[in-house]
Protein backbone atom coordinates (compact mmCIF):
# COMPACT_ATOMS: atom_id res chain seq x y z
CA UNK A 1 0.00 0.00 0.00
CA UNK A 2 1.36 3.70 -1.12
CA UNK A 3 -0.22 5.14 2.11
CA UNK A 4 -2.86 6.51 0.04
CA UNK A 5 -6.31 5.96 1.05
CA UNK A 6 -9.26 6.27 -1.03
CA UNK A 7 -12.09 4.76 0.52
CA UNK A 8 -13.07 5.20 4.18
CA UNK A 9 -13.30 0.95 4.28
CA UNK A 10 -9.32 1.07 3.23
CA UNK A 11 -8.60 3.37 5.82
CA UNK A 12 -11.01 1.09 8.39
CA UNK A 13 -9.29 -1.95 7.37
CA UNK A 14 -5.89 -0.28 7.61
CA UNK A 15 -5.93 0.71 11.18
CA UNK A 16 -7.99 -2.02 12.28
CA UNK A 17 -4.88 -4.52 11.64
CA UNK A 18 -2.64 -2.03 12.94
CA UNK A 19 -4.69 -2.13 16.24
CA UNK A 20 -4.47 -5.81 15.96
CA UNK A 21 -0.55 -5.58 16.22
CA UNK A 22 -0.66 -3.19 19.09
CA UNK A 23 -3.30 -5.23 20.65
CA UNK A 24 -1.44 -8.96 20.82
CA UNK A 25 1.98 -8.14 22.42
CA UNK A 26 -0.11 -5.81 24.50
CA UNK A 27 -1.65 -8.84 26.18
CA UNK A 28 1.32 -10.99 26.12
CA UNK A 29 3.47 -8.83 27.86
CA UNK A 30 0.52 -8.14 30.92
CA UNK A 31 0.96 -12.29 31.12
CA UNK A 32 4.29 -12.24 31.62
CA UNK A 33 4.23 -9.29 33.78
CA UNK A 34 0.83 -10.66 36.06
CA UNK A 35 3.07 -14.40 36.01
CA UNK A 36 6.29 -12.36 37.37
CA UNK A 37 4.08 -10.62 39.96
CA UNK A 38 1.74 -13.61 41.39
CA UNK A 39 5.21 -15.57 41.10
CA UNK A 40 6.67 -13.18 43.94
CA UNK A 41 3.37 -14.04 46.70
CA UNK A 42 4.84 -17.45 46.76
CA UNK A 43 7.77 -16.77 48.52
Amino acid sequence: MDGVFYTLHDFMIHTESITYLLIIPALLGITVFWRLIAGKDDN
